[in-house]
């Protein structure tokens, strides 16, 4: 593997009638073995960690999944109080700009996105808002036990959840990279959303399907138990998968969060 350039960071969130919360995170992205273009793009501003993985032809994935993340951008640097109607806004925004870049094309062009807000609307609030549209992944790791928190929005989980498939069959169904959701194809961009409290110990990973092609849920389970460090977990993923084939542009963040109940007022 070629040097790969990780990022970390670490936010401290104080809050009045709740425990503290510090956040340290890592985040890189590689264009993997085969593809000459990485077309994922990734940002890890708090309150906000998201990643955005591109598709069309020749550099509208690209374009697509960019606008995205400069729109985010944006919205981060307008108000710290980052809202789902925020978060909509700007995919919306996002949209007209990949329209504007790319004009038409045969394939169209999108983005699938996914990530996790602090606090919805309140940097100093409790819990996080998990969103998703298409395929990129939320995982949390808590006591050991991971659990998926977003739904793929393809073809392979409509199958599965109709009972169509096995597991096993999904995970070599030749319909694999056909989602049925996109930011950008026809529609309006409003995600799933879910609610998750904040949890002392908690880690989360933020990632394109470029990870989940090569690492099974139980590697990803093995790799962010074992790991000291965010940037431990998230080197050992990613050599992994580029050992495995690295067949996409892979992108991830991996993030801890701490409660410090000891920074609540006393009676």
């Amino acid at each position: 593997m070629s040097e790969l350039d990780v990022r970390i960071g670490s936010q401290h969130v104080t809050r009045e009638s709740l425990p503290d919360v510090s956040i340290s995170w890592a985040v890189a992205t590689d264009t993997g073995r085969k593809r000459e273009v990485n077309q994922d793009s990734v940002i890890v501003e708090f309150p906000l960690f998201s990643v955005a993985d591109g598709m069309g032809g020749h550099e509208a994935g690209e374009v697509a999944s960019a606008a995205v993340v400069d729109h985010f951008r944006t919205l981060i640097a307008e108000s710290p109080r980052v809202t789902r109607d925020g978060l909509e806004q700007a995919l919306r925004g996002a949209v007209h700009d990949m329209a504007a870049a790319v004009g038409d094309s045969e394939l169209g062009t999108g983005t699938t996105v996914t990530g996790v807000l602090y606090g919805d609307g309140d940097p100093t609030g409790n819990g996080w808002t998990v969103f998703n549209i298409g395929d990129s992944r939320v995982y949390r790791l808590v006591a050991g036990e991971l659990e998926q928190l977003t739904v793929d929005h393809s073809v392979v989980q409509e199958l599965l959840a109709a009972g169509a498939i096995s597991a096993e069959e999904a995970e070599t169904h030749p319909h694999g990279n056909v989602i049925t959701r996109a930011v950008g194809l026809n529609e309006d961009p409003i995600p799933d959303y879910l609610h998750i409290d904040n949890t002392d110990g908690a880690r989360w990973l933020v990632c394109s399907d470029g990870l989940t092609k090569e690492l099974t849920d139980y590697g990803i389970q093995h790799f962010l138990t074992v790991s000291a460090q965010p940037a431990d977990a998230l080197l050992a993923m990613f050599r992994a998968a580029l050992d495995n084939g690295g067949r996409d542009n892979i992108t991830a963040i991996v993030f801890d969060e701490r409660l410090h109940p000891e920074t609540l007022p006393t009676a």
